[in-house]
């Protein structure tokens, strides 16, 4: 069954695109070779005024290329043939010498927009679900059919390379800004939009709309570009430390495509395009593209047990602190369900609301969200200090403070004003699920949902059933976390579950580091060069001192000497230092904005810095704690798999997504390596470096967590 199919409008050829068996339009090499068989046909048809591309999908133009048919080439060779063809076949459409229009609405992405990009004119929805970006960056590669010449030419150097270095995606208003598409129109009369585009362009025989987009100053002269270059450069370097080739590669195949003319450009794509394909760090990347999209379809239950999930309409919350008014407002903007709100004190639960509105107001103001959504979904919030409107809710989530003692109660108090069907759910960071479900009246309705902080930015949710919560109530659960935007992994009823688990040794190490000297710039400067977002010391202040050591407290508890935390927290609460929340932990905060070391913390806690440190033991003591216990929990089983695990540490705590997630390292290191160098820090530095069993075992038996490491 074809992919392609042509109807007419007059004289205007109108090619739909809908791949069978797909969700998605992709551009695989049966798409391609179907592209230009109708190129080349109605190029011979002269009465043929114009041609429009369109999508015959709901919600996407095309995604972008078709990663499985990526995967099974090998060499760099092949991967440079492949960007080649693509650059040849997009070539035959902007060389079609009548015009051609893009007809886009839903994703337009990677391939898909480098074929827009071909296009002579092109015409996008104002849909928010509309989005045209390259976004091949994030898989280690480069725009790899003409996207690194094109898109400059037609929106100015700065604007593209703002697109392409980060991996960027635009909504159609903001594309229309920048000149990325001619017009902007609702859903509902594309086709006819094209339509007039193509019968007008046709009309006054050009094939184009000449716009050049671009500063003058900067993007069309040659000193102002290279003042470009090198900030790009620059911008680049200090973002990844060099960790990730890509951005670097496609700045300089943008470079010579403007330099050097539009034929080098292209041979540098295709042959930048080959290089970076078979680089360990795409290869990384796209496993992670590949577990993400595979989470997607996962249920979270075991094998052979199934569920029916139910559809969440209202949601109650339980607590309207920072984390409650996160739920609430990421509830409302994902899914636009009703959501009630209920704290102890009126003012508290005004203030919740307030920070969930916030949320709404923050996409109002950047166009993802329009006037009219942004006043239906507001009108979705509401609070109050009793239980009146949860009887109702398919789901209640609780967001109190950190206590096993409030949360029973919390729980007992819900279950008595909601409905034999209400799914309870606590978030957690630490306390077993068990322990607080142990009173339920209706224990196969518990379960932990663990979000992480700020709710609407970090991706990743735990959801943590007990023995005893039904698969229905998972099932739910981890619907409901895909429908607010979430990466959902289900994880073991265990002491601080995966995430906080493997990141309590971490933290306890860079406390054990700083109260030996070493600086807290060098030990966040250390670990962002290993690729971790931001180091550890910054970690802790963004999270709050208090809520570390309320963890690091019941991990302790949990474990015993190995997780032993450092005194460093403990004094600094007495100084009443809570990090970025009170403006006072180990950096300055200035208006609320992170300054400089706050180098009072030295004095208070009695340290010296030390200076010069030995910045290799300080990276093997910080990594080497987090592989250990990641080893340790995935041998008891915490994750249900090596992918949920990877996962988890990427999207929880900013794991270098280059490194593949710390399992995946494990094996890239070796199971014998890093137990070696475990036994030496366990020698120099104490027995909570003594290596996990299970990754002893793995040494001993050449095991690996993937199947494609052995070897």
């Amino acid at each position: 069954m074809p992919a392609l199919t042509e109807s007419r409008a007059g004289s205007v050829a109108v090619l739909t695109l809908d791949l069978p068996g797909e969700p998605v339009n992709k551009l695989n090499a049966a798409v391609k070779a179907e592209l230009e068989a109708a190129f080349a046909r109605l190029r011979t048809e002269t009465a043929v005024s114009a041609v429009i591309l369109i999508s015959g999908k709901a919600d996407t133009f095309i995604a972008g290329a078709d990663i499985e048919e990526f995967t099974r080439l090998t060499s760099r060779e092949a991967f440079e043939r492949l960007s080649l063809e693509g650059q040849i076949m997009l070539q035959m459409v902007e060389d079609f010498p009548r015009p051609v229009i893009a007809a886009i609405h839903g994703a337009c992405l990677g391939g898909g927009l480098e074929l827009a990009l071909a296009c002579h004119y092109r015409i996008c929805t104002d849909h928010p679900k509309t989005q045209l970006g390259l976004p091949e960056v994030q898989l280690g590669l480069l725009p790899g059919a003409g996207g690194c010449v094109r898109l400059p030419r037609l929106i100015g150097l700065s604007a593209a390379l703002g697109i392409i270095l980060p991996g960027r995606s635009e909504i159609g208003p903001k594309a229309f800004r920048l000149g990325l598409v001619d017009e902007v129109v609702p859903k509902s009369i594309l086709l006819e939009t094209a339509r007039k585009a193509a019968e007008r362009l046709s009309a006054a025989g050009a094939a184009a709309v000449k716009r050049k987009g671009g500063h003058w100053l900067l993007d069309r002269t040659w000193p102002g570009r290279q003042i470009v270059y090198a900030k790009a450069r620059r911008d680049t370097l200090k973002k990844t430390f060099g960790n990730y080739p890509a951005p670097l590669a496609a700045l300089e195949v943008v470079r010579v495509g403007l330099e050097r003319g539009r034929a080098a450009g292209f041979v540098a794509e295709h042959k930048k395009f080959g290089e970076l394909a078979v680089t360990p760090v795409s290869r990384r990347l796209i496993g992670i593209f590949f577990a993400t999209n595979a989470l997607k379809k996962d249920d979270g239950l075991p094998a052979g047990v199934t569920a029916v999930p139910r559809a969440i309409e209202r949601l109650g919350v339980i607590g309207s602190g920072f984390m409650g008014a996160g739920i609430a407002g990421t509830a409302v903007s994902q899914a636009g369900i009703g959501v009630r709100v209920r704290d102890t004190e009126l003012s508290r639960v005004g203030k919740g609301l307030k920070s969930a509105t916030d949320i709404l107001t923050a996409k109002l103001k950047r166009r993802r969200l329009s006037r009219f959504d942004y006043e239906r979904q507001t009108a979705l919030l509401s609070g109050g200090t009793d239980f009146a409107g949860f009887h109702n809710a398919d789901l209640v989530i609780e967001a109190v403070f950190e206590d096993l003692e409030v949360k029973r109660t919390v729980l007992a108090e819900t279950e008595a004003a909601t409905s034999e069907a209400t799914i309870f759910a606590t978030n957690t960071s630490t306390i077993p699920i068990g322990d607080i479900a142990a009173q339920a009246r209706h224990p196969e309705r518990v379960l932990g949902m663990h979000f992480f902080s700020p709710v609407d930015r970090m991706p990743l949710l735990e959801v943590i059933p007990t023995d005893r919560t039904s698969a229905d109530s998972i099932a739910t659960a981890v619907q409901f976390g895909r429908k607010i935007g979430k990466t959902v992994i289900v994880v073991r009823d265990h002491p601080g579950f995966w995430v906080n688990r493997i990141l309590t040794p971490y933290m306890n190490e860079a406390g054990y580091l700083f109260s030996e000297g070493v600086p807290m710039e060098v030990l966040d400067r250390v670990m962002t060069r290993f690729g971790f977002p931001v180091g550890p010391i910054t970690l802790l202040d963004e999270v709050g001192l208090d809520v570390a050591a309320k963890a690091g407290g019941v991990m302790h508890k949990a474990f015993g000497d190995r997780l032993t935390p450092s005194a460093v927290l403990g004094n600094m609460l007495a100084d009443k230092r809570l990090g970025r929340k009170n403006g006072r932990g180990f950096y300055l905060y200035p208006k609320g904005q992170k300054a400089g070391p706050d180098e009072t913390v030295y004095d208070l806690l009695g340290l010296k810095p030390a200076k010069p440190a030995d910045l290799t033991l300080t990276e093997q003591r910080l990594v080497y704690s987090l592989l250990n216990e990641a080893a340790m929990a995935a041998g008891e089983g915490v994750v249900r798999s090596p992918r949920d695990g990877d996962i988890g540490a990427i999207f929880g705590i900013g794991y270098p997504p280059f490194r593949g997630g710390p399992l995946r390292y494990i094996d890239d290191l070796g199971p014998a390596a890093v137990v070696a160098t475990l036994r030496a820090l366990e020698q120099q530095v104490g027995p909570r470096f003594q290596p996990a069993a299970s990754l002893v075992r793995m040494a001993e038996q050449n095991e690996h967590f993937y199947s494609d490491s052995a070897g």
